[in-house]
């Protein structure tokens, strides 16, 4: 059965996107949160927050957000969820993929020397 979950962000995330947009010249929000999560599920320690507040507008499906390359993200998530001690299930890759995804944006909206995808590139091999 495939993963079919639509993506809502709090309205600080979109914040920080739209800032991201202008500062990196990644025009689709769905190409950002990519960059976010790989970011976030690279740091082994876990997110301090575990409650989101969606109260965006904003909302993404998972086949728009993961595009042509959806089974290794979600594998991602669930190897995640594993290593976290979490059986993955539907709600705990959801809640996996929730929590990492609003750490990886604020991490980037964080940086102040993120100017241009070639910054994204430089943040993501070091």
């Amino acid at each position: 059965m495939p993963f079919e979950i639509t993506i809502r962000l709090s309205q600080t995330a979109k914040d920080q996107l739209a800032w991201l947009k202008r500062h990196t010249g990644l025009s689709q929000w769905n190409e950002l949160c990519r960059w976010g999560l790989a970011l976030s599920l690279r740091d082994t320690s876990m997110p301090l927050v575990r409650d989101i507040t969606t109260d965006s507008n904003v909302e993404i499906a998972w086949k728009t957000f993961a595009g042509p390359h959806g089974d290794i993200y979600l594998s991602l998530l669930k190897q995640r969820c594993v290593a976290d001690g979490e059986e993955p299930t539907d709600a705990a890759v959801n809640r996996t993929l929730l929590i990492h995804l609003h750490r990886g944006i604020a991490f980037l909206a964080g940086r102040q020397d993120l100017r241009s995808i070639q910054d994204l590139v430089s943040i993501a091999t070091e």
